[in-house]
């Protein structure tokens, strides 16, 4: 028996875990044992165990509580704890998810502790190291010893910094495993779609179907800097009053940190419908029924393509460059103008496929099987 230690620590990668979860029980009876690790990077209940609740994830093994703190405190934090889970439970590998502080820290700890790391989401790259994501996804490809790369284009990536992509190797921290696998969060949009939680969730909100938006702004490049919030937020007031259309607006802890009573009542005003956080059942109901998403989100880009819906980019930049190649998503950052301007092109636009980019929504089991294989 093998014991994998997972480590969450936000939204996306609980999110994640819950296919893997599902994999283990399927693919890893007798073969694999999970003990789930939860940093307490998100704390809020809206942000963390409501995904638990939902998707059937077993409760974590630990909880270390990290909670908020600069880049460099929650990271040394999350080190310390991990440490002590190490030495304790003595997995056989660290299964790490994303690129967040929780992913760069349990990285860390396993690879001085000479425990294989397992990272999912490999060679995904933005080319922007001020976006400490970038800096968080580098380090830890380079330290893992079983890379396991959602897309062509991330394998593409992983080649060009050096890394072998030949198979059928005994991987090492010096010469990993490159496998492309698809992605986990197109096996749960599969798994959850179409749930009866999700249409009465749209029917409490009174919306109807392909007659609103869906927006998210939680990047701290976006909400602690007011010129460019205030931007992104009048671009959505203008497009809800040209169109007709309300913008549903689920409002992430750190959005609110930087909005008043007073604005918020003047977005709801203007048509913006703020709501709080929602579940991932609500929230693939919510963008799967809608004209059109606008987000900064990495994971809400590629939600709104598994359900067919157009996106806007609120970022300078995107790793899921597949989306932008076929046309399915525009980045236009923080501008106003351009925002306005995507969002009418992508309105009119007609698409006549939306291509499989990103597997055949069995990434987890072959996930689990190939970790079977070579850890």
């Amino acid at each position: 028996m093998k014991k994998i230690i997972t480590i969450v620590g936000a939204r996306p990668q609980i999110i994640k875990a819950a296919a893997f979860s599902r994999a283990v029980k399927k693919w890893g009876d007798g073969k694999l044992q999970e003990v789930l690790v939860h940093s307490g990077q998100h704390y809020d209940e809206g942000m963390s165990q409501v995904f638990f609740n939902e998707m059937g994830i077993p409760a974590p093994a630990y909880n270390l509580a990290v909670g908020s703190g600069s880049h460099a405190v929650q990271t040394a934090r999350i080190m310390e704890g991990l440490e002590r889970v190490f030495l304790e439970e003595k997995p056989h590998a660290v299964l790490v998810y994303g690129d967040t502080n929780t992913t760069l820290a349990a990285a860390m700890v396993a690879s001085k502790m000479f425990i294989p790391v397992v990272h999912i989401e490999a060679g995904l790259r933005s080319f922007n190291k001020r976006m400490p994501e970038e800096i968080n996804r580098i380090a830890t490809d380079h330290v893992s010893t079983l890379l396991f790369a959602p897309t062509q284009t991330a394998v593409d990536n992983l080649e060009r910094e050096g890394f072998s992509t030949a198979e059928n190797h005994a991987p090492t921290i010096d010469r990993p495993l490159v496998l492309r696998s698809g992605d986990v969060m197109y096996d749960n949009a599969i798994h959850f779609s179409n749930k009866p939680e999700g249409d009465a969730y749209l029917s409490g909100l009174g919306l109807e179907k392909e007659r609103y938006a869906v927006a998210t702004i939680h990047r701290d490049s976006n909400t602690d800097f007011p010129d460019r919030l205030n931007s992104i937020l009048d671009a959505l007031r203008q497009w809800s009053a040209e169109n007709a259309m309300p913008v549903v607006l689920p409002t992430h802890p750190r959005l609110l940190k930087f909005l008043s009573e007073s604005q918020q009542s003047e977005l709801h005003a203007a048509g913006l419908l703020l709501v709080p956080p929602a579940s991932y059942v609500q929230m693939i109901a919510l963008l799967a029924s809608s004209r059109l998403v606008l987000t900064d989100s990495g994971g809400l880009q590629k939600e709104a393509y598994f359900v067919q819906r157009p996106c806007v980019i609120l970022r300078p930049e995107t790793e899921w460059v597949e989306l932008t190649k076929g046309g399915h998503a525009i980045v236009a950052d923080a501008d106003k103008n351009r925002i306005l301007q995507a969002a009418h092109q992508l309105l009119n636009r007609t698409f006549e496929s939306w291509p499989q980019l990103y597997g055949d929504g069995h990434a987890a089991e072959q996930i689990c099987q190939f970790i079977i294989q070579y850890i």
